[in-house]
Formats: C-alpha cells, sequence, structure tokens
C-alpha cells in the first residue's frame, strides 16, 4: 500500500503539471550537505528540511518556482525544453560536521524507493553539493550517484549539479553522463545552472549529443580567501570555462574551487569538461584549465588580518560600513555561528557603530524574558566548543524582539529567497549612541549572512552602521559589495579558520600546495 500511495501521488503531481505520455519523464531528487570534518557536531537526520514525506509534490513545484535555486532551474528548463519533472525527495541541512550513516542511508533510500515507484523514468537530475562526507563514505555525493546508477542501469541518463566548493571524485565521473558546477561564487548562477542541466538531459533522451567527461584535479588547494570568482585570480579561469562553452562539441565547463574543510582524499579544485562524444577535446581542455588553477599558485598567499588588526583597520578607515568577514566561524561552511573573538576585540577596542549575529539560543531565552526595553547582562557565545572563544559578557538592553523570517528577492548567493534565523533579540549594547548603536543580534538558529535583509528585517540600518560583522567567507560578497566601503576578510579561529596548518589533515592526499606548509 505504501508504494502504490507514492506511485500514485507522484503520477497525480505529474499530471497536475501537464505530464504528456510523448514527453520525456526526468528524476528529481537530492540531499545537500556541506560536511565540516572539523566540527564534532554530526549532521542527523532530524537536521535536513524538508523531512521524508514532509513535502507534498506539489509544494516542491510551488516552494522552488519563485526562487533561483539549481531545482529551481529544473523546473524552469523543464518547461523551456519539453520534460516532465517526476520529483522525489530534495533536501538539505546547515553545514555542520559529517552526516550520520543512519541519517544518509536512510534518506537514500528513500530516494531510490521513489525513483523506482515512477511509471515512467527518461533520465535523472540529482541536486547534490559536492562536499558531503558520511561517516562511512568520503563523497556521500558519489556513494548516492552509484547507488542510483546501480539501481537503473548503465543506459539511463543521470546529470549531476555541484556546488562550487565541490570536492569532485573520478568515482562520481564514472557513474554520472555530466557533472556541473556552478561558475560564480558568491553563487549567483544557481538558476542557470539548473537550466543548463535540463537542456542537456533534453538533448540526451531524445539521440541529440552524446556526452563524454574529463576530471583533472590540480596537485593543490584553493584557498576560500581566493575563491571569489568576479577577481583576480579565478576570474580569467572562470572566463575561460565559459568561452569554451561556446564551442558547439562542448556541452559543459565547471571549474570548482573544492571545499578545504572536508578531510577526505579528493579535497581540492577540479577542471570537469564534457563534450558531445570527443573524449580527447574533453581530456585536453579539462587539462588546459587545471594548468590554469596551477599557474595562480604563487597568487595565493594567504595575508589576512587577525581580529585584533582587522576591528584596528576598521575603526581607522573613513568609510562606511566597514564589512568584516569573520572567517573562521563561516556558518556556510559548517560552524557553529557563536564565535567571539570579533565580539571581545569590538569590546575591548570600543568601537563605535557596529552590529554582528551571533547563535546563542539560551542568551536568546533571557533576552526574551527580559522583554523590549528590558537590561541584558549575560555571558554570550563561545558555547559550542573551545575553538570560537570563551563566552564574552554583555550588558545593555533589548531592543526588540522578532521572529527571524525574512525575504530576499535579489540575485544572491545560492538563490535563495525565503530565509529563517530562528527567533532573534536585538541588544543595544552599552556604550551606543544614537548616531553609533552597537547591535548584537542573538538568534536561537544558525543562518548564514546570504543577506543583508537578515540584519535590515530586524530594524538595522545597515548603510549607517561603521562596521558589520558577518560570518563567512566569500558568500556575503553578494549581498553587501553594493553596500560597503569596504570589504575586510578577518583570519580568525574556527572550524573554518582560513590557514589549513591550523587542522590536522589525516586522508587528503600528500604534498598539495596551500596546505599551509610549504
Amino acid at each position: 500500500m505504501r508504494a502504490l500511495s507514492i506511485a500514485t501521488a507522484l503520477l497525480l503531481v505529474a499530471c497536475s503539471l501537464g505530464w504528456s505520455q510523448s514527453r520525456p519523464v526526468i528524476g528529481v531528487a537530492g540531499i545537500a550537505h556541506e560536511s565540516n570534518s572539523f566540527n564534532v557536531t554530526p549532521t542527523r537526520l532530524e537536521d535536513f528540511s524538508p523531512a521524508i514525506g514532509e513535502e507534498s509534490r506539489e509544494a516542491f513545484i510551488r516552494n522552488r518556482e519563485a526562487a533561483r535555486t539549481t531545482v529551481s532551474g529544473y523546473i524552469e528548463g523543464a518547461k523551456r525544453f519539453d520534460l516532465d519533472l517526476y520529483p522525489t525527495l530534495v533536501t538539505s541541512a546547515t553545514p555542520a560536521g559529517p552526516v550520520t550513516d543512519d541519517a544518509f542511508n536512510t534518506m537514500t533510500a528513500e530516494i531510490l524507493k521513489q525513483l523506482k515507484a515512477a511509471p515512467k523514468l527518461d533520465g535523472i537530475l540529482l541536486a547534490l553539493h559536492g562536499a558531503m562526507v558520511v561517516e562511512s563514505y568520503p563523497s556521500g555525493d558519489a556513494e548516492i550517484t552509484h547507488r542510483v546508477r546501480e539501481a537503473f542501469g548503465p543506459d539511463m541518463p543521470i546529470i549531476v549539479t555541484h556546488d562550487f566548493h565541490a570536492n569532485v571524485t573520478p568515482d562520481i565521473i564514472r557513474d554520472s553522463n555530466v557533472l556541473i558546477t556552478y561558475k560564480e561564487n558568491p553563487h549567483i548562477d544557481t538558476f542557470e545552472r539548473g537550466i543548463q542541466a535540463a537542456e542537456i538531459m533534453a538533448k540526451m533522451v531524445r539521440g541529440e549529443v552524446h556526452p563524454t567527461q574529463t576530471l583533472v584535479k590540480p596537485p593543490m588547494v584553493y584557498n576560500i580567501v581566493f575563491q571569489h570568482t568576479k577577481s583576480k585570480p579565478l576570474l580569467p579561469i572562470v572566463d575561460a570555462s565559459k568561452a569554451l562553452e561556446k564551442n558547439p562539441k562542448v556541452l559543459a565547463v565547471s571549474v570548482s574551487g573544492g571545499y578545504q574543510y572536508a578531510d577526505v582524499e579528493w579535497m581540492g579544485p577540479t577542471a570537469v569538461v564534457v563534450t558531445d562524444n570527443d573524449p580527447d577535446m574533453a581530456e585536453r581542455e579539462a587539462k588546459r584549465l587545471s594548468d590554469m588553477l596551477w599557474a595562480t599558485r604563487d597568487d595565493i598567499i594567504l595575508r589576512e588580518p587577525s581580529p585584533a588588526q582587522a576591528v584596528k583597520m576598521a575603526m581607522e578607515d573613513k568609510g562606511r560600513p566597514i564589512v568584516l568577514i569573520d572567517m573562521g566561524d563561516n556558518i556556510g561552511g559548517g560552524t557553529p555561528g557563536d564565535s567571539t573573538f570579533l565580539l571581545d576585540e569590538l569590546l575591548k577596542q570600543k568601537a563605535q557603530g557596529w552590529v554582528m549575529v551571533i547563535a546563542d539560543p539560551p542568551a536568546f531565552a533571557v533576552a526574551e524574558k527580559a522583554g523590549v526595553g528590558g537590561a541584558f547582562d549575560m555571558e554570550v557565545g563561545g558555547k559550542t566548543d573551545s575553538m570560537h572563544g570563551k563566552p564574552v559578557r554583555v550588558k545593555g538592553e533589548v531592543r526588540s524582539l522578532h521572529i527571524g523570517r525574512y525575504l530576499e528577492t535579489e540575485r544572491r548567493h545560492g538563490g535563495g529567497r525565503y530565509w529563517n534565523m530562528g527567533k532573534t533579540a536585538v541588544i543595544q549594547v552599552e556604550g551606543s549612541t544614537l548616531d553609533e548603536p552597537n547591535l548584537l543580534l542573538l538568534t536561537t538558529e544558525r543562518s548564514s549572512p546570504n543577506s543583508a535583509h537578515q540584519l535590515i528585517s530586524n530594524g538595522v540600518y545597515v548603510e549607517r552602521q561603521k562596521i558589520i560583522v558577518v560570518k563567512g567567507a566569500v558568500a556575503p560578497r553578494a549581498a553587501y559589495e553594493p553596500i560597503a566601503a569596504r570589504l575586510i576578510p578577518v583570519d580568525s579561529p574556527g572550524a573554518t579558520a582560513v590557514n589549513p596548518a591550523h587542522f590536522d589533515f589525516n586522508h587528503v592526499r600528500p604534498g598539495l600546495f596551500g596546505m599551509g606548509k610549504e
């Protein structure tokens, strides 16, 4: 009965989307997670959203049509290229520690069950991150793809889309027909990559193209500090990948920066070229792009300031706002969002006009109990582990309380539209003035600072603040470059500290350039 109900529900949704027996039917599935090997908090089944069975198939389309994610691109591409989508489980979790075996196996089994329930299936689109580490699998993404390939055989077209930070493996190249990664960081092209995947799928299932792909990985770590694709050294390489795609024999070109906080064999950047049945060209061009990455190694030497230096620089700068990027507590890279190193320096150096966000549910509870206008006096942050600083005492007044949900309508990192930082308290910290308020936002959930509306929705006038602290890496640039006088990446400690020498790696390939031991 259970299998029948799934098949019936999916069939009804497909019909509601205008499913025609003459159009190819493409399954859609995905588990997206960026797993930090140095985060001690495992990612469990309950951390993924939507949960299994939580999202109806009608809601699957409705929730994504207005966004600009990869799956939104699949939906748009299906309309443009006359495909019917057969949605199954597509879920994700906020980056943290490796995914448990139980969570991974449960979700993968659900995907396979739903795909097998399809009355008809001509191809499969897999929306995967590319940096998911599972307890028993160094690449969860490659393992999912392998299981799908085993279940549906060698003739089923399978196209995988990956994040720019993917640690691409030879196994996933073997088990997929086409692999596409985002070209941009911040990830403002997610929607376009989804459309591209759907277009290639349409051509594959109609016999118009016969993809062959090659992967080449230079022996290096491409530090996240230098993974901004709109500036050198990556900009010319990204431009070269776009130019290559204009060749009619080339279907897709991907240059990924890799994710340096995964202690796995294939950590690091990758060049993947997909051609229409021209393996020699694929190999030659992938090698050329890999060589371009390798040639930039002298341009990716770390010179970022410490928290103390960064705060001093921001205070001395005449412009506003100055955005300090807390690289060591990059929530999008799997950190707790409660690092206090920059908060401590802001207070020590008596900075004025600053704002920052810290995830601290107990501190929020104290603020909520005090109520708007009530006094606040508590140690905040630094409660998850010892890597992200000690709790710092903050005194002030509860300025406002919020539900923490907000909307982003502009093209920003990841293409997300709806955001939730959990219940939020805005603390006006002792020493504030009307012209230069010092504001600390205490939240109940970690939320990547991919949108300035994270602050605006809580009553913060971002352009008036002197200093804005964001817990990210490159992703916040899409939101803050339009308004910032200056952005300063900070070499702060934490699970995403920029220098790999701070971590004990046991599984990466030996001799990689950029490990901080040159």
